[in-house]
């Protein structure tokens, strides 16, 4: 099925950090098949702040960890930038005091990168 034939009033533009390249096409495969629109994908969290700079996007999707700057210190970065900024974590470590620190930056949520459904659903409600 043709994405453009399910896009909605409700896509939303999205930035996708990824360090994996795997995980980052699994990721935009998922969020282009639901009708969004991806503006960009970086690989670390020097790119994200920047590329979050220059697109503005609804949403961010974040790594938590990778080589250079990680997710946190990114997402803190934007948050700076933007306090009103829709960051959710897409993880797959299950460490709850690294979950708790994230949402106490002010993310939006927390989710397992390969629930896919999940990740769906949490930007529906964004």
């Amino acid at each position: 099925m043709n994405s453009e034939n399910i896009r909605s009033k409700d896509a939303k533009t999205i930035l996708v950090v990824e360090d994996s390249k795997f995980m980052s096409r699994r990721i935009i495969e998922t969020l282009k098949n639901a009708g969004h629109n991806i503006i960009a994908n970086a690989k670390n969290g020097i790119e994200a702040v920047s590329l979050y700079k220059e697109f503005r996007p609804d949403i961010v999707t974040m790594d938590v960890t990778m080589k250079g700057k990680d997710g946190i210190s990114a997402a803190i970065d934007i948050l700076n930038i933007d306090p009103g900024a829709n960051i959710i974590f897409l993880t797959i470590l299950n460490d709850p005091k690294i979950k708790d620190k994230i949402m106490n930056l002010g993310a939006r949520g927390v989710v397992n990168k390969k629930n896919t459904q999940e990740i769906l659903d949490l930007i529906e409600r964004i």
